[in-house]
């Protein structure tokens, strides 16, 4: 699959078969992935790949948390901000389009409180991987597991692989952090669900909106070429 193709192709996938995943193959695409960028080569990204009984127990425990405590009292990190347009009626496009499509009315909050939780559970994926960072680092860091991640995603796709990054595995980080043994100078940064996409569900047909390249492109220093008549 040439780069183009995997980028068009990937899709966030919520609903996962229960194949499993090789972990010779999981090696190959983290592997992959450690060839992108990061900021004077240092490379911040550690990765927990989780299968098997220590999945299961890792969505057992995180989910007790979830029922029986609130979430942590934040983020680990900084990144909850008041969000304005265009950011919050895009977000807004895509719940409603999603849970639309798995019938979860407006205004149920149990309903919409269990599709959420499926975060928890890898969406059903064989394989889960959580990825964390130190945290003496500074911002530029998270810009860099961002694009490991991506790689990671591409790579997936490209052998018939897919996956979903999930922000929310940072909610419950405390039970995270105890399950996995990771250290407290690392941040649990994001989630991702690794597996092979169940064709069947609803919420696999699923494709979210991108905007049009005026929105967001600015092009300086170009010559605009002119048109010339007769």
């Amino acid at each position: 699959m040439f780069v183009d193709d995997a980028l068009r192709a990937r899709r966030s996938v919520r609903a996962f078969r229960p194949d499993p995943v090789p972990p010779e193959l999981v090696s190959e695409l983290l592997t992959l992935a450690s060839q992108a960028p990061s900021g004077t080569n240092i490379q911040p990204w550690k990765v927990h790949v989780v299968a098997g009984e220590t999945r299961a127990r890792l969505e057992r425990e995180v989910l007790a948390h979830r029922e029986t405590l609130p979430a942590d009292d934040s983020a680990e990190f900084p990144r909850h901000s008041k969000r304005k347009e265009p950011y919050v009626g895009r977000m807004r496009k895509l719940g409603k389009d999603m849970y639309s499509l798995i019938g979860v009315p407006k205004g149920d909050q149990a309903a919409n409180w269990a599709q959420w939780g499926r975060n928890y559970q890898f969406f059903d994926a064989p394989v889960g991987l959580i990825f964390t960072i130190d945290k003496d680092l500074d911002a530029m860091s998270f810009l860099d597991i961002g694009i490991f991640m991506q790689s990671f995603m591409l790579a997936a796709k490209a052998r018939g692989l897919d996956t979903c990054a999930q922000g929310a595995w940072n909610n419950y980080w405390t039970a995270t952090r105890r399950v996995l043994a990771i250290p407290d100078d690392e941040y649990v940064v994001a989630g991702m669900s690794l597996g092979y996409a169940d064709e069947t569900a609803p919420v696999n047909t699923l494709v979210s909106e991108r905007e049009p390249l005026d929105s967001f492109a600015t092009f300086h220093g170009f010559e605009i070429p002119t048109v010339s008549e007769g």
